[in-house]
């Protein structure tokens, strides 16, 4: 008796530890966050009109001026050179909770368009969650990606796709 209840309850644990898989082909759907007119959606925030950003966003000797963050070829884990970047916009944005940004995920042109289209949206995303570890609230930030589509250089060769290859902030008022 003891040992088929120990077989049973054995048996009950292990049917508990199945794996299960996806269906082939099917895969998770894609989410659209393009808007008809602009192709990007727009965050808005309350009390901060367009056009108007503090001269700390603008000003070429402060750090917040710089807005775009850099990544090796297919990769998007943020290099040590950037974290200080990041953390200066993300005390920013703790500091300013009325202000909201857009990080733009892009790619150079190198690769297919679904696979730079993921690739960007996890430039962005990883940019993103950095500022949410920081202390910045999530409903602050909207990522999206742009893959190739808005190259910062044209050229065809490694200076230019280098250059391509980041993660934009843009404050409301730039997009």
């Amino acid at each position: 008796m003891k040992l088929s209840l120990a077989a049973a309850a054995v048996t009950l644990a292990l049917a508990g530890c199945g794996t299960t898989s996806e269906k082939e082909g099917g895969g998770a759907p894609v989410e659209s966050r393009e808007s008809p007119s602009t192709g990007v959606t727009r965050v808005e925030a309350g009390g901060v009109q367009s056009g108007k950003l503090p001269a700390v966003l603008t000003d070429p000797n402060s750090i917040l001026s710089k807005r775009s963050i850099y990544f090796d070829l297919d990769r998007y884990d943020v290099s040590e050179q950037y974290r200080g970047l990041i953390n200066a916009h993300a005390k920013f944005l703790v500091e300013n909770r009325q202000f909201k940004i857009l990080i733009q995920g892009n790619t150079d042109e190198r690769g297919s368009r679904e696979y730079n289209l993921s690739l960007g949206q996890k430039r962005a995303d990883a940019v993103k969650q950095m500022m949410v570890l920081l202390g910045v609230r999530e409903d602050q930030i909207e990522s999206v990606s742009l893959g190739e589509e808005k190259p910062k250089a044209e050229g065809h060769d490694e200076e230019a796709w280098a250059e391509n290859r980041r993660a934009d902030i843009l404050y409301l008022g730039e997009f």
